[in-house]
């Protein structure tokens, strides 16, 4: 056997392991298993678009009860806080003096008709007299100017006597509109009405119930674009005592107002709904949640909101491509909600729109997918959140 040296055994040994070394680094990188995540299916749905907002509650209408004659405030008749009707009667005025002075007009008013009568009885005398002239012109002309003078005085005792009425009338101060009333501003005897009108009480009519919200310029365009009705419905949320809600949908009505121009400050606009209070149990003053039905007859792509992420470029989804791999979409996204986010641009709709397992998905990546359209879709959503009109 022939011997080889030592530096040809070297070079032996070197080939071996540069040729292992060479097919090491010919060979692939084994791909990573699929990796297991959720997929919705997202497809033009006709769903109820209610825009969620907080407002506070105001009165429909505020008035002052004033006192409008003067007097000693004799009576209150009410109880601090309650409701009360239209013309029900919340203090008395001293009444003497206007009563006195009614009695005085009325009494003017019977003097200057006797007077009157006689005048029209003198003029009767005077007119064969004068006819047949066996009295003079002027007396009988100074006997009809006493008769047009009493008949106007008669008129302005007459308006007199109505004015005595009014202002004895004014002593019973009255509720102007039905609502609650609020405490008395002025004490049981004290001198009222004199110099300003002096403020007793006030009184808010809270049904309806106005509340005031305020949607950004982008909600409201979008409120006109695609608002189903002129007056859109509303409910409002009450916070509550027991389970942080009162039931969803408690207070209802409609908007019926939105103003005229953009806050510069905000970039929000005011807008408005009247709600039905009948039980009175919202307070003006309240904050609330309330939600604006714009519509339930367009149709949208629509996807939860975690699924939408966010870069320097553009916000986008990740959707499972051809050979179930990753795929990113660069989107547009429209309204979107706690519960949606609806996408105008980028999708086309059909896709699976990937909505599990987000810290971990790269494009290209290769995964396992599980439709969870029927459990996790937005249907599925809005039905669990009892986010659905009660019609459908």
């Amino acid at each position: 056997m022939t011997h080889l040296s030592p530096i040809i055994w070297l070079l032996i040994a070197f080939a071996m392991v540069q040729g292992c070394s060479e097919e090491q680094q010919q060979a692939p990188p084994q791909e990573p298993p699929p990796l297991p995540v959720e997929a919705i299916t997202v497809q033009n749905e006709q769903l109820p678009i209610w825009i969620e907002y907080t407002g506070k509650t105001e009165a429909t209408q505020r008035v002052e009860v004033r006192a409008r004659v003067a007097g000693r405030l004799e009576e209150a008749l009410f109880a601090e806080g309650d409701y009360v009707k239209e013309g029900d009667v919340l203090f008395i005025i001293e009444k003497d003096t206007y009563e006195a002075a009614l009695d005085s007009a009325k009494a003017r008013l019977e003097q200057n008709k006797a007077s009157l009568a006689l005048a029209r009885r003198d003029v009767e005398r005077y007119q064969p007299l004068v006819a047949e002239e066996l009295a003079p012109r002027a007396t009988l002309d100074q006997y009809e100017a006493r008769v047009a003078e009493l008949e106007a005085t008669l008129k302005s005792d007459r308006a007199a006597i109505r004015e005595a009425e009014l202002s004895l009338s004014y002593t019973d101060v009255l509720a102007p509109i039905s609502g609650r009333v609020s405490r008395r501003f002025v004490d049981i005897g004290n001198i009222v009405g004199y110099g300003e009108q002096t403020v007793l009480t006030t009184i808010i009519s809270d049904d309806p119930m106005y509340v005031y919200f305020n949607p950004t310029e982008l909600q409201f365009q979008m409120m006109r674009q695609y608002k189903s009705q002129d007056n859109m419905e509303a409910r409002v949320n009450v916070p509550g005592n027991t389970g942080g809600m009162l039931e969803r949908g408690q207070l209802s009505g409609q908007v019926d107002f939105s103003d005229n121009r953009v806050d510069r400050t905000t970039g929000t606009i005011t807008m408005r709904a009247a709600v039905a209070n009948p039980d009175h149990s919202v307070l003006e003053g309240t904050f609330v949640y309330i939600e604006v039905m714009v519509t339930d007859q367009a149709s949208f792509l629509v996807v939860p909101p975690a699924a939408v992420h966010e870069d320097q470029r553009s916000s986008f989804l990740y959707i499972v491509g051809e050979e179930s791999r990753i795929k990113r979409v660069d989107v547009r996204k429209g309204y979107e909600s706690r519960h949606y986010t609806i996408i105008t641009e980028g999708l086309q709709g059909g896709e699976q729109v990937i909505i599990s397992g987000l810290a971990k998905l790269q494009p290209d990546r290769k995964v396992e997918v599980t439709d969870a359209t029927d459990t996790k879709g937005i249907q599925a959503y809005l039905k669990e959140q009892n986010l659905l009109p009660s019609t459908q």
